[in-house]
């Protein structure tokens, strides 16, 4: 039995993986593959297939981002979305199931193959952006539909669609909270932050911007200090010689897992951490991030998160609108000059009550998991 992911998204490559992992658990005789048409993967339960290449925008080029677009067309994107589509084409006959993780587009493309579908939906919610009328339609063509929530599903079904929200997969994705390792990265701090830079190339600057809240943030908190998360797919040694434009000490440590800790006058402000985000959630009283999956499983932690409006073009905003819309008051959304980003991670760091009512609001928007399980059982029921 052979089963196709196809993902249109760094987060939902997440989703995927941690669906595989439960798939494989269950009949370890199915065959996995993974098509990402957004950007590269390093998936620990599927096998990469297909045409792939990282996009200048790293796959932001949604809700009219015509400058992005711009970007990705000079890129080649048609002709690669043209060779994706013609890999799937061929795929006809290979495989007994096609796993959608997204939007709809990477449904419509999945349904190329001319297998049967499952459609994981990972962004849209009636809380901040319904499925109209076409996706709908797209999403009719799906044997099984999974969304985030219940209200969503809820809604869908009132317009014929069998959708199901048997629990959040983001949720499942936190890893050992318990892992022992993770002591290293947040030994001393008091407070420990949580740094979540992204995992698009932007991660590289937004990280210098975060570390300078920090920085600032820490003059007035002898033992404050930041755990800096590094994406899989991000080079740690990018990260360290940015760091050392902007004069600070970077010490190497050698280790794969805690690759470098920064320095600035004699003191350790912050340490990169390349494994699994949820060992630092269970370690960190506040997230400073710019990401969005990351984000989303510190809000499902019941960690409270601060994200900042630093967007170069003012382009991207909807992006982070739309996180707010998902997180309600779980994200605070600060103004990206730092002097006002210093002062309301200050402000929060002081207030604990308002943190304890955004951690709790984050658990209650994301809800449960169970979700990547119930997927996987689902597709392992269909395919027998």
């Amino acid at each position: 039995m052979r089963v196709l992911f196809v993902t249109n998204g760094h987060g939902e490559i997440a989703i995927a993986d941690r669906i595989a992992q439960e798939l494989h658990a269950i009949d370890e005789r199915v065959r996995i593959d993974h098509f990402p048409l957004v950007g590269e993967s390093r998936a620990a339960f599927m096998h990469e297939a297909g045409p792939r290449r990282a996009m200048p925008s790293g796959g932001l080029i949604a809700m009219g981002n015509l400058r992005n677009i711009a970007r990705d067309l000079r890129g080649g994107l048609l002709a690669l979305t043209l060779e994706q589509r013609r890999f799937l084409v061929r795929a006809r006959g290979s495989y007994d199931r096609v796993v959608a993780v997204g939007d709809v587009y990477a449904l419509l493309m999945a349904l190329a193959v001319h297998a049967p579908a499952t459609y994981v939906g990972t962004a849209k919610s009636v809380r901040v952006a319904p499925y109209g009328a076409f996706e709908r339609g797209v999403l009719r063509r799906a044997q099984s539909v999974f969304v985030r929530d219940e209200a969503t599903a809820r809604a869908l079904q009132a317009h014929g669609v069998d959708a199901r929200a048997p629990g959040n997969v983001i949720v499942d994705l936190f890893g050992d909270a318990n892992d022992p390792r993770a002591d290293a990265v947040a030994a001393g701090f008091a407070p420990a932050l949580a740094i979540f830079p992204g995992s698009r190339p932007s991660a590289y600057g937004d990280a210098r911007f975060l570390l300078d809240v920090v920085r600032r943030v820490g003059s007035g908190r002898a033992q404050l200090g930041a755990m800096l998360s590094v994406a899989p797919l991000l080079d740690p040694a990018q990260f360290a010689a940015g760091f050392r434009a902007e004069g600070w000490q970077v010490e190497e440590s050698g280790s794969e897992l805690l690759p470098f800790s920064l320095v600035r006058d004699g003191r350790t402000f912050a340490r990169a951490w390349r494994g699994a985000i949820g060992p630092l959630l269970a370690r960190a009283a506040l997230v400073l991030g710019q990401a969005g999956t990351a984000n989303e499983a510190a809000a499902a932690a019941g960690v409270p998160i601060v994200a900042f409006e630093r967007d170069r073009d003012r382009k991207t905003a909807w992006y982070r609108m739309r996180q707010h819309g998902l997180l309600g008051d779980a994200l605070l959304v600060l103004p990206g000059d730092l002097e006002r980003a210093v002062a309301g991670v200050n402000a929060l760091l002081d207030d604990p009550q308002r943190r304890a009512a955004m951690g709790a609001e984050g658990r209650e928007r994301m809800g449960s998991g169970g979700g990547a399980r119930a997927i996987a059982r689902d597709v392992a029921e269909r395919l027998r």
